[in-house]
């Protein structure tokens, strides 16, 4: 596998470009040989001009003169900085499937999404939930998952951006068993030998035998016995009022969460600049920021690059790992 790792600019009236620039600057010299900006060039050049980065950018594949390679896509002109635009929104997908193209191709090992504006993406005909649907989309992917990482908490997630309504719907036995085999793989990939996963409830306190719904002894506990069956450390369903700070305390590695706000919320109080977004269950690797587009502050040089900079370092990690299948983890 490739070990150079490709930063998508993300919607170019964001913090993106000014993150990245902030990032890079701080890139040991090796590492910026291992890197590839997929934006627009003129853009990164203003952004690294206002935050004061002293680096420099080139269009060739392997600058020899200490340059950072730019995959270089021209954004339209008269966007605004900080303002909602569907031009950006589309100028932000092609960065992405010019990526994606680049992974594929094993020219890059893992992809670092900057943040994208989801209402810029769709206003510009491309209707995806995100950056996670969006890539499974490109990469002909059944399915993917949505691992948020940290020091010290891992969450994954069995749905993200969909209704709560539709959120309890979609905890099926199946997809639950699926998201814990996600889990399961990645981990050992990444080298835990013997993963402890969590499995959270859906309902307080796990519905209390029915009391409180049954969606917990009906879909659930049957995917945990299934994966407990397949020799994965397995535990659950949980009460997620307490999962998450056990976790936390080091008695798990992984929580399984069944919904977007479930996982998100514990995971941006622990570690809103340093958690990691990384996607599962896809042929390519995927990292990025946990933070939107920032519109209020882009073109300041406020933003903080602290998460940038842990995507990057997460993404490092998986460039050149080999990656495992399902059944090779659980050997």
């Amino acid at each position: 596998m490739s070990k150079t790792v490709g930063i998508t600019m993300g919607d170019p009236a964001g913090v993106g470009p000014e993150i990245i620039a902030k990032a890079l600057a701080e890139m040991p010299v090796e590492q910026r040989l291992l890197t590839r900006v997929y934006g627009d060039i003129d853009m990164m050049r203003a952004a690294a001009g206002f935050v004061g980065a002293d680096i420099r950018f080139s269009e060739e594949r392997n600058p020899t003169d200490g340059a950072i390679s730019v995959d270089h896509s021209p954004t339209p002109g008269g966007i605004e900085i900080g303002k909602l635009d569907p031009r950006a929104g589309d100028a932000s997908f092609r960065y992405i499937a010019s990526a994606v193209k680049s992974s594929q191709s094993n020219e890059i090992g893992c992809i670092v999404t900057a943040p994208i504006n989801k209402e810029a993406l769709n206003s510009a005909g491309h209707h995806y939930d995100g950056h996670t649907g969006m890539l499974a989309a490109l990469t002909g992917s059944r399915s993917s998952f949505m691992l948020l990482a940290d020091t010290r908490m891992s969450v994954i997630h069995v749905s993200t951006h969909v209704s709560l309504k539709d959120a309890i719907g979609r905890a099926t036995t199946a997809r639950v068993l699926e998201t814990i085999r996600a889990g399961y793989n990645h981990f050992r990939r990444i080298g835990v030998e013997n993963p402890r996963i969590a499995v959270a409830g859906i309902n307080p306190h796990c519905g209390e035998h029915g009391l409180f719904g049954t969606e917990d002894e009906d879909n659930i506990a049957p995917a945990v016995e299934l994966a407990r069956a397949e020799g994965i450390n397995a535990m659950g369903p949980i009460s997620p009022d307490t999962v998450f700070y056990r976790c936390y305390s080091g008695v798990f590695d992984l929580v399984v969460a069944q919904y977007h706000d479930q996982g998100h919320i514990p995971m941006k109080l622990v570690g809103f600049d340093t958690t990691v977004n990384v996607s599962l269950g896809l042929p390519i690797d995927r990292t990025s920021v946990d933070h939107g587009t920032a519109f209020d502050i882009a073109g300041t040089g406020k933003a903080n690059h602290v998460n940038m900079n842990a995507a990057i370092a997460y993404a490092r990690k998986l460039a050149g790992t080999p990656r495992i299948t399902i059944q090779e983890a659980a050997q």
